[in-house]
Protein backbone atom coordinates (compact mmCIF):
# COMPACT_ATOMS: atom_id res chain seq x y z
CA UNK A 1 0.00 0.00 0.00
CA UNK A 2 1.43 3.60 -1.16
CA UNK A 3 1.22 6.42 2.09
CA UNK A 4 -0.36 9.74 1.71
CA UNK A 5 2.54 11.59 0.15
CA UNK A 6 4.83 8.85 -0.74
CA UNK A 7 6.66 9.11 -4.40
CA UNK A 8 5.29 6.31 -6.84
CA UNK A 9 6.21 6.50 -10.26
CA UNK A 10 6.04 2.96 -12.51
CA UNK A 11 7.62 0.87 -9.32
CA UNK A 12 10.35 3.67 -8.96
CA UNK A 13 10.82 6.93 -7.44
CA UNK A 14 10.94 10.56 -9.22
CA UNK A 15 13.15 12.50 -7.28
CA UNK A 16 13.63 15.50 -9.75
CA UNK A 17 10.54 17.13 -11.57
CA UNK A 18 11.67 20.49 -12.59
CA UNK A 19 11.98 21.80 -16.19
CA UNK A 20 14.75 23.89 -16.42
CA UNK A 21 13.87 27.11 -19.48
CA UNK A 22 17.07 27.27 -22.10
CA UNK A 23 15.29 29.35 -24.48
CA UNK A 24 12.34 31.92 -24.02
CA UNK A 25 10.49 33.83 -27.37
CA UNK A 26 7.64 36.86 -26.94
CA UNK A 27 4.89 35.80 -29.25
CA UNK A 28 2.21 37.79 -28.25
CA UNK A 29 2.29 41.35 -25.79
CA UNK A 30 -1.27 42.19 -24.85
CA UNK A 31 -3.09 44.76 -22.16
CA UNK A 32 -3.73 42.27 -20.08
CA UNK A 33 -1.67 39.04 -21.13
CA UNK A 34 1.93 38.20 -22.61
CA UNK A 35 2.10 34.83 -25.16
CA UNK A 36 6.02 33.11 -25.02
CA UNK A 37 7.09 29.76 -26.46
CA UNK A 38 9.73 28.28 -24.04
CA UNK A 39 12.15 25.73 -25.35
CA UNK A 40 13.05 23.71 -21.80
CA UNK A 41 15.32 20.77 -20.63
CA UNK A 42 12.85 18.11 -18.78
CA UNK A 43 14.24 15.89 -15.96
CA UNK A 44 15.29 12.92 -18.29
CA UNK A 45 17.68 15.36 -20.26
CA UNK A 46 15.20 15.59 -23.43
CA UNK A 47 14.14 19.19 -24.60
CA UNK A 48 10.59 20.26 -25.25
CA UNK A 49 8.70 23.00 -25.74
CA UNK A 50 5.88 25.03 -23.45
CA UNK A 51 3.42 27.45 -24.68
CA UNK A 52 2.98 29.73 -21.43
CA UNK A 53 0.27 32.54 -21.41
CA UNK A 54 1.89 35.32 -18.62
CA UNK A 55 -0.93 36.83 -16.63
CA UNK A 56 -0.28 39.73 -14.02
CA UNK A 57 -2.62 38.14 -11.61
CA UNK A 58 -6.36 38.88 -10.03
CA UNK A 59 -7.99 38.61 -6.95
CA UNK A 60 -11.78 37.05 -5.98
CA UNK A 61 -14.47 38.42 -3.63
CA UNK A 62 -16.99 36.54 -2.03
CA UNK A 63 -18.92 39.07 -0.42
CA UNK A 64 -21.32 38.07 2.64
CA UNK A 65 -24.25 40.46 3.71
CA UNK A 66 -25.52 40.61 7.69
CA UNK A 67 -27.64 38.17 6.69
CA UNK A 68 -25.43 35.63 5.32
CA UNK A 69 -26.60 36.24 1.69
CA UNK A 70 -23.40 36.22 -0.94
CA UNK A 71 -23.40 39.17 -4.12
CA UNK A 72 -23.11 37.64 -7.13
CA UNK A 73 -22.29 39.39 -10.38
CA UNK A 74 -23.93 38.76 -13.62
CA UNK A 75 -21.89 39.39 -17.11
CA UNK A 76 -21.26 38.62 -20.50
CA UNK A 77 -17.82 37.11 -21.00
CA UNK A 78 -17.19 37.16 -24.67
CA UNK A 79 -14.46 34.11 -24.73
CA UNK A 80 -17.32 31.57 -23.72
CA UNK A 81 -20.23 33.36 -25.71
CA UNK A 82 -22.06 32.97 -22.07
CA UNK A 83 -23.76 35.59 -19.74
CA UNK A 84 -21.89 34.00 -16.16
CA UNK A 85 -22.91 34.53 -12.66
CA UNK A 86 -19.80 35.23 -10.53
CA UNK A 87 -18.37 36.49 -7.31
CA UNK A 88 -16.36 39.75 -8.08
CA UNK A 89 -13.45 39.95 -9.33
CA UNK A 90 -10.81 41.70 -11.30
CA UNK A 91 -7.33 41.94 -12.68
CA UNK A 92 -4.16 43.01 -10.40
CA UNK A 93 -2.25 46.59 -11.34
CA UNK A 94 1.13 46.29 -11.45
CA UNK A 95 2.74 46.18 -8.59
CA UNK A 96 -0.47 46.68 -6.60
CA UNK A 97 -1.09 44.74 -3.37
CA UNK A 98 -4.07 42.25 -3.73
CA UNK A 99 -5.74 43.39 -0.59
CA UNK A 100 -6.14 46.67 -1.82
CA UNK A 101 -6.97 45.08 -5.37
CA UNK A 102 -9.85 42.66 -3.47
CA UNK A 103 -11.32 46.09 -2.11
CA UNK A 104 -10.87 47.97 -5.23
CA UNK A 105 -12.59 45.47 -7.40
CA UNK A 106 -15.35 44.70 -4.54
CA UNK A 107 -16.15 48.22 -4.81
CA UNK A 108 -16.31 49.04 -8.72
CA UNK A 109 -18.34 45.78 -9.57
CA UNK A 110 -20.60 45.65 -6.26
CA UNK A 111 -21.26 48.97 -5.03
CA UNK A 112 -20.01 48.01 -2.06
CA UNK A 113 -17.25 48.20 0.59
CA UNK A 114 -16.42 45.74 3.42
CA UNK A 115 -15.39 46.37 6.99
CA UNK A 116 -13.79 43.22 6.74
CA UNK A 117 -11.86 41.53 4.22
CA UNK A 118 -9.82 37.94 5.17
CA UNK A 119 -7.53 36.14 3.09
CA UNK A 120 -8.88 32.70 2.48
CA UNK A 121 -6.43 31.25 -0.52
CA UNK A 122 -4.51 31.68 -3.18
CA UNK A 123 -4.66 29.18 -6.77
CA UNK A 124 -3.26 29.12 -10.06
CA UNK A 125 -6.45 28.91 -12.38
CA UNK A 126 -4.76 26.60 -14.99
CA UNK A 127 -1.07 25.79 -14.37
CA UNK A 128 -0.71 23.33 -17.78
CA UNK A 129 -0.52 26.98 -19.73
CA UNK A 130 -0.63 30.17 -17.92
CA UNK A 131 0.91 31.39 -14.82
CA UNK A 132 -1.94 33.60 -13.54
CA UNK A 133 -2.36 33.14 -9.65
CA UNK A 134 -5.99 34.24 -8.07
CA UNK A 135 -6.28 35.82 -4.83
CA UNK A 136 -9.49 34.57 -3.02
CA UNK A 137 -10.99 36.26 -0.14
CA UNK A 138 -14.39 36.79 1.97
CA UNK A 139 -15.49 40.20 2.85
CA UNK A 140 -18.08 41.08 5.59
CA UNK A 141 -19.61 43.94 7.21
CA UNK A 142 -20.74 45.24 3.68
CA UNK A 143 -22.07 49.19 3.44
CA UNK A 144 -23.45 50.24 0.14
CA UNK A 145 -21.86 53.11 -1.38
CA UNK A 146 -21.45 53.60 -5.43
CA UNK A 147 -21.10 51.06 -8.25
CA UNK A 148 -17.67 52.43 -10.44
CA UNK A 149 -17.77 50.16 -13.26
CA UNK A 150 -14.93 50.33 -16.26
CA UNK A 151 -16.42 51.84 -19.24
CA UNK A 152 -16.18 48.63 -21.01
CA UNK A 153 -18.13 46.73 -18.06
CA UNK A 154 -21.64 45.87 -17.59
CA UNK A 155 -22.99 44.10 -14.71
CA UNK A 156 -25.85 43.14 -13.24
CA UNK A 157 -25.51 42.70 -9.33
CA UNK A 158 -27.57 39.80 -7.28
CA UNK A 159 -27.97 38.32 -3.77
CA UNK A 160 -28.38 34.90 -3.20
CA UNK A 161 -29.18 32.80 -0.25
CA UNK A 162 -26.50 30.00 1.10
CA UNK A 163 -29.70 27.73 -0.18
CA UNK A 164 -30.30 29.25 -3.47
CA UNK A 165 -26.19 29.31 -4.63
CA UNK A 166 -26.48 25.02 -3.17
CA UNK A 167 -28.96 24.65 -5.84
CA UNK A 168 -27.51 27.13 -8.73
CA UNK A 169 -24.16 25.17 -8.07
CA UNK A 170 -25.62 21.61 -8.70
CA UNK A 171 -28.08 22.76 -11.39
CA UNK A 172 -24.94 23.70 -13.04
CA UNK A 173 -26.11 27.50 -13.14
CA UNK A 174 -22.25 28.52 -11.97
CA UNK A 175 -19.65 27.51 -14.12
CA UNK A 176 -17.30 29.90 -13.33
CA UNK A 177 -13.85 28.20 -11.67
CA UNK A 178 -12.97 30.72 -9.27
CA UNK A 179 -16.86 30.99 -7.97
CA UNK A 180 -16.76 27.61 -7.31
CA UNK A 181 -14.01 27.56 -5.85
CA UNK A 182 -15.06 30.40 -3.47
CA UNK A 183 -18.29 29.59 -2.42
CA UNK A 184 -16.57 26.19 -1.01
CA UNK A 185 -13.98 28.10 0.84
CA UNK A 186 -16.09 30.07 2.40
CA UNK A 187 -18.19 27.67 3.05
CA UNK A 188 -21.67 27.99 0.48
CA UNK A 189 -20.89 24.27 -0.53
Amino acid sequence: MIADGQIFLGGRSMSKLTETKIESQQIFSGKILNVRLDRVVLPNGKEATREVVGHPGAVAVVPVTDDGRVILVRQYRYPVEEILLEIPAGKLDRGEDPDDCARRELEEETGFVAGSLEKLTSFYTAPGFTDEKIHLYIARDLVQVVQKLDGDEFIDVEFYSAQTLKELVASNAIKDAKTLIGLFMAGYQ
